[in-house]
């Protein structure tokens, strides 16, 4: 029997909150609560992370300067440097087991980014690979940042991809690390209007992203998750 794939659309939520979601999900994973994988997708308001390669001159400003700005900065286990999250950004944080996969993590990260190069294709945006780095690009410019942290083979954290973001935003930090990147977005790539109609875009690119990803990592199907589900999944995280 093919394996499916559960998803669960939480919404726009506080990236902290989230992030313990997670690592309750990747506990009742390692411990035999949950044996199935599990994709949680997300909008975050405004927050800045800082994974575990992240340099002090990927953060022009100090975490104080951005707090005081309403930006939360936290550091986090992932791997990568710094990342800017908002609103109009599709977050994705696959809860894999990888040893039902395939236990390589070059494996993982390049299924990750062709899922959002073959979704972004189907919206009609060019993007591909650039040699060296990780994540997804279009003329030059990044459209989708990867960051994963795996435990006993088991994944989170995931991947972040600019859907209607306000770009501005970036400019708080040095994207990725990496000197003069430019961040982009579906809705810019596409010559939309600033606010362009947001469901029918977001929509479009969440169930491309899902389809791809089912595709991508070989699940039989999907299987959407509701908020009751979400929190059962909470309270047998704290029990652990």
């Amino acid at each position: 029997m093919s394996r499916r794939l559960l998803v669960m659309d939480l919404g726009r939520r506080a990236y902290q909150d989230v992030l313990e979601l997670q690592r309750a999900l990747c506990r009742e994973r390692l411990d035999g609560r949950r044996g199935e994988d599990l994709l949680l997708l997300v909008e975050h308001e405004p927050v800045v992370t800082l994974g575990r390669s992240t340099r002090a001159s990927s953060l022009p400003l100090p975490p104080a300067a951005l707090e005081a700005r309403g930006i939360p900065v936290v550091e986090v286990e992932r791997g990568g440097d710094v990342t800017y999250h908002a609103p109009g950004q599709l977050v994705g944080y696959p809860i894999l087991h990888l040893s039902e996969h395939r236990e390589d993590l070059h494996w993982y990260l390049r299924g990750l980014e062709g899922v959002l190069i073959d979704a972004l294709h189907e919206l009609g945006v060019a993007a591909g690979r650039v040699a060296g780095l990780t994540g997804v690009w279009t003329g030059g410019r990044k459209i989708a940042s990867i960051g994963i942290h795996v435990k006993q083979w088991v994944t989170y954290h995931g991947f972040a991809l600019n859907v209607t973001t306000d770009l501005s935003g970036f400019d708080v930090i040095v994207p990725c690390g990496i000197d003069g990147v430019v961040m982009t977005s579906v809705a810019a790539e596409l010559g939309s209007p600033e606010r362009p109609e947001r469901p029918a875009l977001w929509d479009a690119a969440r169930d491309r992203v899902v389809r791809g990803f089912a595709q991508g990592f070989g699940f039989g199907g999907t299987e959407w998750l509701d908020e009751d589900a979400l929190r059962g999944v909470a309270r047998s995280g704290e029990r652990g």
